[in-house]
């Protein structure tokens, strides 16, 4: 590995080969004792970019030995501040020790080495092919469903990371990760109360308006369906219907909607039976009756409307974007009202997905069954 570092990385190495001491003096502060003198040189991170007091780098503005010195020893502590995933849970492809550290990037990638058999590798589960690390592809996912824009998070990757990335590419990738993460999702049962919320809102949608209709349990907030439609007729309720029952396995004890009558046609076609237990049709005629009982699935179209507007609507009917929000919504985003808890963990789904949970589940969505 040494001999295909660059000059200064491979001294920087050596210092903490030696043994030296590094002390962090302050936050982003560093104090690296010289090689040849008896004086202390400070490193400072400053955002992204790194300063040191020493003559290579304040004359040459070369990234001198002490800085490569300091991020290899925080590598090694499991404190780098772009460290999306903790040292201590990753495992050694070869060997399967957990005994890994950061071993700096090839070709944009971060490299590891595993301490026990002094091989390294690439983290690269669910990303074979992608010319990106999967910190790069997971970070777009997160600031795209947070309701960041794709040219907004073209440009933070440039400005932050340097990377210059279209939002067209950006784009492929959300395509591509919401289909492979969708599957993987529909796969676990979530434990529900029975208690389903239904409403349904208008979008723009390429310039004409369309109707996106959303089902959530009640007291685990798990979104279980989301369907886009052009009109509000019988079959569309029954489509969003049909769709929760499927992820729910199981039919609610509870229906609560509002006084749209295609819901009371759709909901004797989906759920009436003469046998029990059955499914009550709970109908909130009037806005207020609604909101009162709908107050679940009302803030949750609250949050789409934000993000919609970020979009400024929809470009189709079949965009991932709506997929992807659900997984983002249920697997994701702690919420309040559950104590931190994601809707999944409120279901029961507990998958430890870590602090990167867009990385843990894409790389359980690629193992095969």
């Amino acid at each position: 590995m040494q001999e295909m570092m660059k000059p200064r990385m491979k001294r920087g190495f050596e210092i903490i080969q030696k043994g030296t001491k590094i002390l962090e003096v302050a936050d982003n502060v560093f104090s690296v004792p010289s090689q040849s003198k008896n004086e202390n040189y400070l490193v400072v991170k400053n955002e992204e970019k790194w300063i040191c007091t020493c003559p290579d780098h304040k004359y040459r503005m070369a990234m001198c030995k002490h800085i490569h010195a300091v991020r290899f020893w925080l590598a090694l502590k499991g404190e780098l501040e772009d460290n999306v995933e903790s040292v201590e849970v990753i495992e050694c492809k070869w060997c399967a020790s957990k005994s890994v550290v950061k071993y700096g990037k090839e070709s944009r990638k971060q490299v590891y080495k595993c301490r026990e058999c002094n091989r390294k590798f690439v983290l690269n589960e669910g990303f074979k092919k992608m010319k990106y690390e999967p910190k790069i592809i997971t970070i777009t996912l997160d600031l795209y469903f947070k309701g960041t824009s794709l040219r907004k998070i073209s440009d933070h990757l440039k400005q932050f990371y340097g990377l210059d990335v279209h939002f067209t590419t950006l784009y492929r990738w959300i395509n591509k990760y919401v289909e492979l993460v969708a599957k993987y999702a529909d796969s676990v049962t979530p434990q529900l109360s029975g208690k389903w919320n239904v409403d349904e809102m208008k979008l723009r949608c390429n310039g004409d308006w369309v109707w996106l209709w959303n089902v959530i349990d009640k007291d685990t907030r798990f979104l279980l369906a989301s369907t886009i439609s052009k009109k509000r007729e019988i079959e569309d309720a029954r489509k969003t219907f049909r769709i929760a029952k499927n992820r729910a396995k199981t039919k609610p004890q509870t229906v609560t909607t509002d006084g749209l009558q295609a819901y009371h046609r759709a909901f004797n076609k989906e759920f009436f039976t003469i046998k029990n237990p059955r499914t009550k049709h709970i109908r909130s005629a009037g806005i207020r009756a609604s909101r009162r009982n709908n107050n679940n699935v009302e803030r949750l179209n609250g949050t789409v409307r934000e993000r919609n507007k970020t979009m400024r609507g929809l470009k189709k009917e079949d965009t991932p974007i709506t997929r992807g929000f659900q997984i983002y919504y249920n697997f994701v985003k702690p919420h309040m009202a559950l104590n931190g808890k994601t809707p999944a963990q409120q279901a029961n789904i507990d998958l430890e997905l870590g602090n990167n949970k867009w990385l843990s589940l894409v790389k359980r969505a690629s193992r095969k069954p």
